[in-house]
């Protein structure tokens, strides 16, 4: 096990205390990542042999709120790729984030020093950038894409080095607890976790993406909250068969859920190398659970609840922006090459 970050760098305080008030999401995923480290909540790692625990938890959480889903969803990410990487595990007081989206755009680069690794750049859609104390962030270095730990709580001088929110780059309505602005990194000391393009050739990063997908699930189950309540009040054919129809698709996705958690379980380094294939097909399968739940439920109640009831209104907001880390065609095109022209296995 090597030392991630120096052990000054633990139980700091979240950053930019000059920075917007804490939302109700922040407040309850450092809450949910006390707890963890308290010992009184648990959410078992990938592939430890209660896979179908840590989904279960995933989605009992995006039930309540997507956004607290997202962020603590980071956070325990980042604690399964410091195990599956040797990196020390993740301190009482830390709230980590996991930072490796890289839509188009320059990015971060990373340079090593006499002194060490610096980040330099912005890094997009960073999750918890006002409350997260730590964060694995992917950046580019001269022998390729490397995954580092960094320490984002230090207070930035607005002409020195560190970490900050870039104002005005985080407008969604849709997700808006989960914070996720651009954050502009200058000079920041980074520690390397793992090789070149270890981040991506891990197992567990298969295995990540199918978490997403059980918060996904979690957050359709919420959806569907309105339209089993209101067949429950009255008996009406078309209400029934809408709620019929929604509760095939929750089923489907659940039992895809609790197949993957076995099979994750079975071969947790994917020795048989069906991960990706698997990761692939739950989650395509779960976008369009979603978006057929959010269709269903919104033609069987109308427009009421989601003009009179806000949690529902929030909720339908937040999973339509949530669902869309599925990258569509372009991931059901991968998965159809994988299929036609990979190896087939799993199939």
């Amino acid at each position: 096990m090597h030392d991630v970050l120096p052990p000054s760098a633990h139980a700091e305080e979240p950053p930019d205390p000059g920075g917007p008030a804490r939302s109700p999401a922040a407040e309850a995923f450092t809450r949910y990542a006390d707890a963890l480290a308290a010992g009184t909540a648990d959410c078992p790692l990938p592939g430890g042999g209660n896979t179908a625990g840590r989904f279960d938890a995933l989605a009992g959480l995006a039930r309540e709120d997507l956004s607290t889903a997202r962020l603590a969803e980071g956070h325990l990410d980042a604690v399964a790729i410091l195990a599956e990487l040797d990196g020390e595990p993740v301190h009482a007081g830390e709230y980590w984030g996991v930072w490796a989206a890289e839509p188009p755009g320059s990015g971060l680069t990373a340079t090593r020093t006499a002194d060490g690794w610096v980040l330099d750049g912005v890094k997009q859609y960073c999750s918890g950038a006002h409350t997260c104390t730590h964060a694995l962030v992917t950046a580019r270095a001269d022998d390729g894409r490397r995954l580092f730990a960094v320490r984002t709580a230090d207070a930035a001088r607005p002409d020195g080095p560190g970490c900050r929110p870039v104002p005005g780059t985080w407008q969604a309505v849709g997700m808006a607890g989960s914070d996720s602005p651009d954050v502009r990194f200058t000079a920041v000391p980074a520690t390397p976790v793992g090789d070149v393009e270890a981040y991506l050739r891990r197992p567990g990063f298969h295995h990540g993406g199918v978490g997403v997908a059980a918060c996904w699930y979690g957050g359709a189950q919420a959806v569907a909250r309105v339209l089993f309540e209101r067949a429950g009040r009255h008996a009406d054919p078309f209400t029934d068969a809408q709620a019929g129809a929604v509760d095939l698709r929750l089923h489907t996705a659940g039992t895809a859920l609790a197949r993957a958690a076995e099979e994750i379980d079975a071969d947790p380094l994917d020795k048989a190398g069906t991960a990706g294939l698997r990761a692939l097909r739950v989650r395509a399968l779960l976008a369009e659970v979603c978006a057929e739940v959010l269709d269903r439920v919104g033609r069987a109640t109308g427009a009421g609840p989601l003009c009179h009831d806000e949690r529902h209104a929030r909720v339908v907001a937040d999973l339509t922006v949530y669902v869309r880390q599925h990258h569509a065609e372009r991931d059901l095109a991968a998965l159809g090459a994988l299929v036609c022209r990979g190896d087939g296995a799993g199939r």
